[in-house]
């Protein structure tokens, strides 16, 4: 975008966007569930999935982690940017470089139609992040969840990036404009079309409301899967073995001994058995 379109497009941003998501679960994954979204922190808070004691805290990093990458490409693209806008730091215009770092509503929206769409935008990303990660439904493999997650950030920001950037995180959105604020891009960066509030307020809303959906018409109506049949077969082997104990064992034989020996010849003792009888308890 900086370099006027000649390095790189639409498709190039959202596939570093998505597969950035999915270096981040990577790195992160193990230490907070990847929680790098506010919007969706609130959710599981909100929903019950996770403590309220944890928001605060995700949120702080999310956002600090926001402001020092602002920071960041700020200082390794610095020559780029001054050259582009002519060493004017603008928010709108045809030298505007201000959505480099945060999102702004073009001129074919308005400030509730674009509220709606960040609406609408979080709310399939929650809902979908659901899916992947239920699982009772049809998970995606263990393992391959980051992956999975960049491609749906990629699929949405194709197909519904256009209107409003999909900001679809508060932390990814407010600190690096804040940061634009101090850097040099002024007080318009808040004044442009009243609308930094709006990637504040409709993400979180919107990831509520997806999730709802999901556990309400989807997640409720999975049906169970019946006992495992290894599970029967040990309860089955433990009922057995019960009995066997609990059942009484003969150390002597019933039978009657008839003697064929004619009444001229010594009686034959019969032989005393080898062992003793085999204990079933021990099967």
């Amino acid at each position: 975008m900086v370099l006027g379109n000649k390095l790189g497009s639409f498709l190039g941003v959202n596939l570093a966007f998505g597969f950035g998501v999915s270096m981040g679960m990577h790195v992160a994954g193990k230490i907070s569930g990847a929680h790098m979204n506010a919007a969706v922190t609130f959710a599981n808070c909100a929903i019950g999935l996770m403590s309220w004691m944890k928001f605060p805290v995700y949120v702080l990093g999310q956002f600090l982690g926001s402001f020092l990458a602002a920071a960041t490409i700020y200082g390794l693209f610095y020559g780029a940017i001054m050259e582009y806008s002519d060493r004017h730091l603008t928010v709108a215009g045809p030298i505007a470089t201000a959505h480099i770092f945060a999102t702004y509503l073009p001129d074919h929206m308005t400030l509730w139609r674009g509220f709606l769409d960040e609406v609408f935008v979080t709310g399939i990303l929650q809902l979908c992040l659901f899916a992947i990660t239920d699982k009772k439904n049809n998970a995606a493999l263990q393992g391959t969840e980051p992956v999975v997650i960049g491609i749906l950030i990629v699929i949405i920001g194709v197909s519904l990036g256009m209107n409003t950037g999909y900001a679809m995180n508060p932390s990814r959105d407010l600190p690096p404009r804040f940061f634009t604020f101090i850097a040099g891009w002024g007080t318009q960066v808040f004044r442009a079309n009243n609308w930094w509030w709006v990637p504040v307020v409709a993400p979180p809303l919107g990831a509520y409301l997806g999730g709802i959906i999901y556990l309400v018409f989807i997640g409720s109506t999975i049906p169970r899967e019946p006992p495992a049949l290894e599970q029967f077969t040990e309860s089955e082997d433990h009922r057995r073995s019960v009995i066997l104990r609990t059942t009484p064992h003969q150390t002597s034989s019933s039978l009657t001994h008839v003697s064929v020996i004619p009444e001229n010849r010594l009686p034959v003792r019969p032989a005393r058995p080898l062992s003793d009888p085999i204990r079933t308890q021990q099967f």
